[in-house]
């Protein structure tokens, strides 16, 4: 494939409660057209993001992590977000990446966000990935990810980078300007998923879900409370501006240890 219709999904989320999550976004991805070709979903879409996994963190193979799979396959689209899972008595900040063909791949944040303690709580992923799908590489980020450029380089010539997040209104200026710039100085498309509302902590969500081309031009800004945003990914754009502009390649040579 050569473009990918993209649905950006952005609503509050019901605290702790997958099985009303699971329907709030069934009734967003009802209105989708046939065409989609991937749903992104927010961090921790089905509980909000929370500092208490124990209560409702679910194994690989729960019901959250089941919807995803299911609404993949029955819409013949990729369904992607983040899910609180348990796994060999630890919790993740998991990126499920649900291909319509069963096909998995996962990502774990691998930033805790260290101010609320996160990092206390989740284990931390291991480097980061590169999800192949529908012809096009895509580079998952989640919510703290955004911030380190260093992570988010492009090495290994991603046309896509994804972050979903739960990215409060005090500072949502930061996600607009670094979701901008990711596009722009890895010359690719980028995504931002955040959600709305006010969790259990009392932090307020402005949405800003958004989508930038490799110059930092604005392709989809959600601006409602529910709302559906969504945006189409050419990839022969893209490489024949990489090709106009090769600035990718004056990119300076280095190793981290």
């Amino acid at each position: 494939m050569e473009t990918l219709i993209t649905a950006i999904l952005q609503t509050n989320l019901h605290w702790h409660n997958p099985a009303t999550n699971q329907l709030a976004f069934e009734q967003l991805i009802k209105q989708l057209p046939q065409s989609i070709n991937l749903i992104v979903l927010p961090e921790m879409w089905a509980t909000g993001f929370t500092m208490t996994p124990s209560h409702v963190a679910e194994p690989m193979g729960g019901s959250s992590f089941s919807w995803m799979q299911q609404i993949a396959k029955h819409y013949n689209a990729a369904v992607c977000g983040s899910l609180a899972i348990k796994e060999n008595n630890a919790f993740y900040n998991r990126f499920i990446f649900a291909h319509p063909n069963g096909v998995l791949d996962t990502y774990d944040k691998a930033h805790p966000y260290t101010p609320s303690g996160e990092a206390r709580i989740y284990n931390a992923g291991k480097g980061s990935r590169l999800i192949e799908y529908a012809g096009f590489r895509i580079r998952p980020l989640v919510c703290y990810d955004l911030r380190f450029p260093v992570f988010a380089r492009n090495t290994d010539n991603y046309d896509l980078l994804i972050c979903v997040a739960n990215w409060p209104t005090a500072r949502i200026q930061a996600w607009n300007t670094l979701l901008r710039a990711r596009a722009i100085e890895n010359m690719a498309f980028s995504i931002g998923v955040n959600r709305t509302g006010e969790d259990a902590y009392r932090l307020q969500y402005p949405g800003a879900s958004a989508a930038y081309n490799a110059l930092g031009d604005e392709m989809a800004f959600a601006e409602a409370s529910d709302s559906i945003a969504l945006v189409e990914f050419d990839k022969n754009e893209l490489h024949k501006l990489r090709k106009k502009l090769p600035f990718l390649d004056d990119r300076d040579a280095f190793t981290l240890q």
